[in-house]
């Protein structure tokens, strides 16, 4: 039986939007600040491809590799909804979306840990 990594990928998606998350809060903070331009993190999709599995190292010769960690950039002039006259190109409106997104996030990785959860409780029973 090959092992399952549920739980890890849950568990890294949690990270992620918990990144997300503080790049939105961060946002919104500073939506009257002029000049400030809104960060976003790259998607989870882009940042599981470039996270390589860990292998198991049963000798001090094998090579281990770091995992990526997801990191915020500045957004785009293309992806803002609008520029304030003040040169700022936070969108309320853009960011409470992308807030709702995270929580979906958050609702989806609780799910799937609660359900495998049941899953294994029954197996054992």
């Amino acid at each position: 039986m090959q092992p399952l990594y549920l739980f890890g990928l849950a568990s890294r998606h949690s990270q992620w939007a918990t990144v997300r998350q503080a790049a939105i809060t961060g946002n919104i903070a500073n939506a009257n600040t002029p000049g400030y331009k809104a960060v976003d993190t790259a998607s989870f999709e882009a940042v599981l491809g470039q996270t390589q599995l860990t292998m198991a190292r049963t000798s001090e010769t094998h090579i281990s590799t770091p995992a990526a960690e997801a990191q915020t950039r500045t957004r785009d002039a293309k992806d803002a909804w609008g520029i304030n006259n003040s040169g700022n190109s936070v969108s309320i409106e853009q960011e409470m979306l992308k807030a709702n997104e995270v929580n979906t996030s958050f609702t989806l990785d609780t799910t799937i840990v609660r359900s495998f959860n049941r899953m294994i409780l029954a197996g054992l029973k």
